[in-house]
Order: structure tokens, then C-alpha cells, then sequence
């Protein structure tokens, strides 16, 4: 670690955390997505039985790969971290018939909420869609499961930083300008850990760059983020969790016996004050 890294003292920015159970507040998304709240954990959003169903159709699904960033796992879908606009819509496009087959024959609840936000939207007279270019179109969402163990199975990143050096070919990186709101659906977790670790801290470009993560969000040091308080989600099968993804967040380590932890992610924002993209 160098002086700069040392000196550099995070900024505490308060977290905003609403909760409820069972019904999904599309005021409330938008509120995440405006900037005025952190977060939302909605419990119980959706039944165990399509929860269980997802699970089963990741585990099952020919489109299941090993992971290749340095976080051990599988998934379904495609990511656009660290990839040119090219390649990650062309990887969207094949992926596409894979991430539809884990909602086979079930009423999907990740579109069933983007296709309630963008109702909402339209009457506010803001257009959501998925990000696109000529070389295809974003899907509604990615599935992981990880596999790692230790203190954190995902460690404490932000996910602003790739999208505000994705590239002039991608669209989403007008996004990096607002909120990057990530949103997860899980319908499979840990018996014992793997909740969602949320810091108070918001991290700048020179933050980034103190860290050595400015491209890459990921990951922050323990060292850096000590003295920076913290909330969790404590998730179960069925919750969905959406946060403002420029504060620093992680993955506690999860029990090694049962359950898999399975979640549905994607990510959307404002590109410009009249359009929200959703990507993954």
C-alpha cells in the first residue's frame, strides 16, 4: 500500500435504507434511481415455489459456465464488466435463449418488475428500456451463484467505476453521470451468511485511484474501509435487494453446507433525464 493510499481518509455519506415485506413500491425504485434513498430490501417478494423453480432451472440450464473473474462461481447471461460494447452484446445475444430458460413456464418476477418501473416511468414521460447497439440488446438479467469462502465471498467493490470507463461504443456509460442502481433478485440463499454488506461511503475517482481500482471497482482493502460504518441485508429466498451500486458493498462468506446462493442481477440509471437503461 502507498502514502496515498494511507492518507486517504473515505468520506462517511449516511445510508437510507427503507424496508418492507411483500409488495414491490415502484415509488421507491425510482427514489434509488433519483438519488433520494440508498436503498430498498423488499422481503418475501416472490413465492418460494418460482424461487425454488429458478434455482432449478440454473442448476439444470446448458448455458450454465464457470466463472472467469477472479470470483469463484457459475453463472447464466452475460456481464458487461471489463468487456468491450462489442463483444458483451454479442455475448447478450447468445446468452439470451439460456437466461429465458430459467423462468420456463413461470411468471417472471424480474420482468414483472421492470415491466411495472417502466409503466410508472412512461406516465412521468421517462422511457425504460434495456441497453442496446447495433451489435444486439442487453437481457433482463444475469443469474450467479458463488463458491466462495472466507470472510467475504464477493469483496467490497463499487460498480460505478466500470461503467464510467465502459467506452464511447457503450450508451450505459452516460449512467456513470447518476445513480447505477443495482438490483437482485434472490431465489436461493446460505443457510448461515452471504447477506448484502452495504459501507457508508460513496467513493470519487481520486478514492479509486488511491486504491488502484479506478477501472475496476473492485476490490476495496480492508484497511481502507475500517473506520467506514456498515449495514447489512439479511436475505432469504424470495427477497430482492436494490441499491445505489456507488457505495461500497460486498458479500458476506456463507456457510459451506445446504443452499446455494443464487441471485438474479442487473443494473439500470438515467442516462439522460428522460431515458432509464437497464443492462446487465
Amino acid at each position: 500500500m502507498t502514502t496515498n493510499q494511507v492518507s486517504r481518509a473515505p468520506a462517511i455519506s449516511p445510508l437510507a435504507i427503507r424496508e418492507r415485506t411483500g409488495s414491490t413500491s415502484t415509488a421507491e425504485i425510482i427514489s434509488v434511481l433519483k438519488g433520494e434513498i440508498t436503498g430498498v430490501h423488499i422481503k418475501q417478494a416472490f413465492s418460494s415455489e418460482v424461487a425454488e423453480e429458478i434455482t432449478a432451472n440454473f442448476v439444470g440450464n446448458a448455458g450454465l459456465k464457470e466463472r472467469k473473474d477472479g470470483v469463484p462461481g457459475q453463472y447464466v447471461g452475460a456481464s458487461h464488466y471489463r468487456k468491450d460494447a462489442v463483444t458483451y452484446f454479442a455475448e447478450s445475444e447468445n446468452a439470451r435463449p439460456f437466461v429465458d430458460a430459467l423462468f420456463h413456464n413461470l411468471v417472471d418476477p424480474v420482468r414483472g418488475l421492470f415491466d411495472a418501473l417502466k409503466r410508472e416511468l412512461h406516465d412521468q414521460g421517462i422511457e425504460l428500456r434495456l441497453a442496446r447497439s447495433e451489435h444486439g440488446q442487453a437481457n433482463i438479467c444475469r443469474a450467479l451463484s458463488w463458491s466462495g469462502s472466507g470472510t467475504f465471498s464477493l469483496e467490497p467493490h463499487d460498480d460505478v467505476a466500470q461503467v464510467l470507463c465502459a467506452g464511447n461504443d457503450y450508451e450505459l456509460s452516460a449512467v456513470a453521470k447518476s445513480t447505477v442502481a443495482a438490483l437482485n433478485f434472490y431465489p436461493s440463499m446460505a443457510e448461515e451468511g452471504g447477506n448484502l454488506r452495504l459501507w457508508s461511503h460513496k467513493p470519487t475517482v481520486a478514492d479509486r485511484k488511491s486504491q488502484g481500482v479506478e477501472t475496476t471497482g473492485y476490490p476495496y482493502s480492508a484497511a481502507y474501509l475500517d473506520a467506514v460504518p456498515w449495514r447489512e441485508f439479511q436475505l432469504k429466498a424470495g427477497d430482492i435487494a436494490l441499491i445505489d451500486g456507488g457505495f461500497i458493498h460486498g458479500v458476506t462468506g456463507q456457510s459451506g453446507n445446504g443452499k446455494r446462493r443464487l441471485v438474479l442481477n442487473s443494473f439500470f440509471g438515467f442516462a439522460r433525464p428522460d431515458l432509464v437503461l437497464w443492462w446487465t
